[in-house]
């Protein structure tokens, strides 16, 4: 089981589903794994109330499942919940597009080019954990671009419902493709910084259904 960290007495349910978010997203707990909320509440030291209320928040996120009478478990998913998430993901994300086209900057191109430099790096070495973490902070200053809280919510929230699998099948690449999926993310730039919204919205769709093809080669064969 994942190691949590113990967390202060304020806003504790804030907090923890903080914390059991970003344990949920890394894949640290597999799809399906049960969270027993009295484990829970020792191990991050806090009683079982604000766990309740994290996971209540983390179910109503739709990373967290409750089971009748079981108690709540790592929400799992199937092809046709990846296929429904992807589309949604596609249009926000070429939204993210068009508004990162009109805020963007010599500035934020360098910083994200020098974000891919890094994955790069991390996939030659095969860190598959780092890569992971700047394939998330690339997306992050990408979204910072739109200057759009909502959309930002909005789309946070859509790839942290798949980002524990993203992660997962990161980490089954073959290093040939390991580098091809770092080096995508430098392709992306190339389609914001020529400013044409059309190509950058396509390069854009492109990017999430690699990705969604990724965990959708990932997940075991559905029963029937």
């Amino acid at each position: 089981m994942p190691s949590l960290r113990p967390v202060d007495s304020k806003n504790l349910a804030d907090r923890v589903a903080d914390q059991l978010r970003e344990t949920i997203q890394s894949g640290a707990y597999a799809p399906g794994e049960r969270l027993v909320e009295r484990r829970l509440a020792a191990e991050l030291g806090v009683s079982h109330i604000p766990v309740r209320e994290a996971l209540t928040r983390l179910i109503e996120e739709g990373l967290v499942e409750r089971l009748p009478r079981r108690g709540c478990r790592v929400a799992a998913i199937n092809a046709k919940e990846l296929r429904d998430l992807s589309r949604l993901r596609v249009l926000l994300e070429q939204y993210v597009a068009e508004r990162a086209i009109e805020n963007w900057t010599d500035q934020a191109e360098r910083s994200l080019r020098e974000i891919v430099t890094q994955m790069e790096a991390a996939a030659d070495r095969g860190d598959t954990r780092r890569l992971s973490n700047l394939d998330a902070r690339f997306h992050e200053e990408l979204w910072a671009l739109t200057d759009d809280e909502i959309l930002i919510d909005l789309v946070a929230q859509l790839r942290g419902r798949i980002g524990g699998f993203l992660r997962a099948a990161t980490t089954a690449l073959e290093p040939v493709a390991l580098r091809a999926h770092a080096s995508s993310h430098g392709e992306l730039i190339d389609a914001l910084s020529a400013r044409r919204v059309g190509p950058a919205k396509r390069a854009m769709a492109r990017h999430i259904e690699v990705a969604a093809k990724r965990v959708s080669d990932a997940l075991p064969p559905e029963a029937g």
